[in-house]
């Protein structure tokens, strides 16, 4: 039985060391990808030349303030043309009477179509025949 025992203690002691391996490993391997991240970006800033990034920026810069003068000068001929079209008080009046008096001529044929209506519903209420037009049916006395 002690042999049992030894042969465990030596599997456990075997275990650990195997993890131990490998965890060196994988804090090698984690070092090892660090060091290439930092070597790219080092050589990325050794490549990074301060006047062109500076030249780029002042391009940049000159394009966007072009556009911004140009959007402004567009937006100050709309405001001019805008101010320009607005017509004045009396225009407006004018305007208003019109669509005024539109309004009261709709409103009058409105009411005035509701009048006949009524006129019609009236006179299907009371039962009234038609007389005039109406076609009588031929009578047999008169051909005697």
């Amino acid at each position: 039985m002690p042999s049992n025992s030894k042969q465990e203690q030596e599997r456990e002691r075997l275990k650990e060391e195997y993890k131990d391996h490998y965890r060196q490993i994988r804090e090698a391997k984690e070092k090892l990808r660090r060091s290439k991240y930092v070597k790219n970006v080092s050589d990325a800033m050794q490549q990074m030349n301060a006047d062109d990034l500076l030249s780029s920026v002042d391009e940049f810069l000159g394009t966007v303030r072009n556009k911004m003068s140009h959007f402004e000068a567009r937006l100050d001929v709309a405001m001019d043309q805008f101010m320009d079209d607005q017509p004045d008080d009396s225009e407006l009046d004018e305007a208003l009477k019109k669509e005024k008096a539109r309004d009261t001529l709709k409103e009058i044929k409105r009411e005035m179509g509701m009048l006949y209506s009524e006129i019609e519903q009236q006179a299907n209420d009371l039962n009234v025949e038609k007389t005039v037009g109406k076609k009588d049916a031929p009578e047999s006395t008169e051909s005697e």
